[in-house]
């Protein structure tokens, strides 16, 4: 592994010996949350059922020469306010969502990491940024105070992704070893720990309550846990040849799983069924760990990154590539989409790693 590598994390990995490939989906999933508010999210009809809706017109807002090394990782924080990157230089930046511009860095003293971070996150209440890093810990940051408040460490690998659950109590951990930790935010303490993977976690995701997670990993399955008991509640084997899982997250009403694959698709389940519903292709994902995210601000799309150096949107409803675009150089492997306007922004895992935001005039 070059040194490059050791700084971004399981993207850079070489396509691992499958692990415990014995796994297979268990009972069906318990009660998870299903909510009654399906206003963020509706299972769309069959493709060819429904009228032709409006296209997707995103073009570029700004951009900025956002770090000195690749971009691993970026979030909107919960109110839309800013938006916080992440990179391989071991920073975490803040950047102003209205005029583009840049806020304030954290991690630049000795409180901050050591290695390369892969993931950032946000906590819903807007109190804390969590932040999980090659050099094996997760972070807790104040962005009112531009401190560190805590550092977990009990991992024994690379930290490589991370999630806070919805109340804002809990933050949930993974690592290249396949572990997984659950730690108290109050406390900073470790909860509980499981062996989710016999590969490495690619990421981690709770459900809409709060009452499930699920983790991906190199291994090609997604795995559903109770958040209460670490109990395994189902196996999703994403396809016949098990291409490494490089992300999934749950709807935002929670009743559907997005994943994101090493062989060019995004898939959504029915994971009750263990079902796929849509498959959504058109774009390059062969070697790196890429986000798939839902906007639902104006219309219903799926948007991610290619490796070919676009940003890809797709029509969540009919699976149609709506609209690709050039991303002039920049190899995006993370995206975000903003909670309340039509705004995507993007990181570049290359030089001159820009960040850039792209708006729709829907």
């Amino acid at each position: 592994m070059s040194a490059e590598s050791e700084t971004y994390g399981a993207s850079y990995c070489v396509l691992p010996e499958s692990g415990d490939a014995a796994a297979s989906a268990s009972t069906p999933a318990a009660a998870a949350d299903q909510g009654n508010d399906d206003n963020a999210f509706k299972m769309p009809k069959p493709p060819g059922s429904a009228a032709k809706h409006k296209q997707p017109s995103y073009g570029l807002k700004g951009e900025v020469p956002g770090h000195k090394s690749s971009v691993a990782s970026l979030k909107f924080s919960a109110n839309g306010d800013y938006l916080v990157s992440a990179s391989a230089d071991r920073s975490l930046k803040l950047w102003d969502v209205r005029s583009f511009q840049y806020m304030q860095t954290l991690g630049g003293t000795s409180e901050g990491h050591t290695n390369g971070i892969n993931e950032v996150v946000c906590s819903l209440d807007g109190k804390l940024i969590g932040s999980a890093s090659d050099d094996k810990t997760l972070k807790l940051w104040d962005p009112n105070s531009n401190s560190c408040v805590k550092t977990l460490q009990e991992h024994e690998s690379n930290v490589f992704c991370c999630c806070f659950n919805p109340q804002s109590n809990l933050i949930a951990s993974a690592s290249l070893d396949g572990a997984v930790h659950l730690w108290d935010l109050r406390t900073g303490r470790p909860l509980k720990a499981v062996r989710a993977h016999g590969d490495p976690t690619t990421s981690v995701d709770f459900n809409r309550n709060g009452s499930h997670f699920i983790t991906s990993s190199h291994d090609g399955f997604v795995r559903m846990w109770e958040t209460g008991t670490l109990h395994l509640v189902k196996t999703l084997i994403t396809d016949d040849d098990n291409p490494v899982v490089g992300h999934a997250k749950y709807s935002p009403n929670g009743k559907y799983i997005l994943t994101s694959s090493f062989d060019s698709t995004h898939k959504l389940w029915n994971y009750e069924k263990s079902k796929v519903l849509r498959r959504y292709t058109g774009h390059h994902n062969e070697s790196y760990c890429l986000n798939a995210n839902f906007s639902v601000t104006s219309g219903m799309w799926i948007v991610s990154g290619s490796e070919d150096q676009s940003l890809c949107i797709w029509s969540l409803q009919t699976s149609e590539l709506v609209q690709k675009i050039d991303t002039n150089g920049d190899l995006v492997i993370c995206t975000d989409c903003h909670p309340k306007e039509n705004i995507i922004a993007t990181g570049s895992l290359l030089k001159p790693f820009t960040i850039k935001a792209w708006k729709s005039c829907d």
